[in-house]
């Protein structure tokens, strides 16, 4: 049995984190003690941790209880996690791609050596005129 003071520091997840996750069922309402004290089992530490690197890999708290729910099923669910796990995929190369537009902005309004003062200088310029830009990012 672990405390939830346990589970954070094995998991990475912060305690108010791990009651909300409790809150909105993501991980089930553990047993209490006699000093009404959170009570986890090794299965809860499994699926906080589960739910850690699916947040680090961007699932959406919606994809995340889909999984759970589907793994729960135990039927032949495997093509639909799948499908959610290709969904997060495209939505992470879209915001590589969106960052990079970003990346090309920055580097192009940084890159002008003007000594101008303030309201002068280039890159104050573009982030006042979004028409001066060369992306839409």
């Amino acid at each position: 049995m672990f405390l939830i003071g346990e589970m954070a520091r094995r998991t990475g997840v912060k305690v108010p984190t791990i009651r909300y996750y409790e809150q909105i069922a993501l991980i089930e309402a553990p047993e209490r003690s006699q000093g009404n004290q959170r009570l986890y089992q090794q299965q809860d530490l499994e699926r906080l941790s589960f739910i850690r690197h699916a947040r680090e890999l961007g699932f959406t708290l919606e994809d995340i209880r889909a999984l759970i729910d589907l793994t729960a099923t135990g039927s032949d669910t495997c093509r639909q996690i799948h499908d959610i796990a290709q969904h997060q995929l495209e939505a992470v190369k879209q915001r590589i791609a969106k960052l990079q537009k970003l990346q090309q902005e920055l580097e192009r309004i940084t890159s002008v050596a003007d000594s101008g003062k303030g309201g002068k200088c280039q890159v104050i310029q573009a982030l006042a005129d979004h028409s001066l830009c060369t992306t839409e990012h």
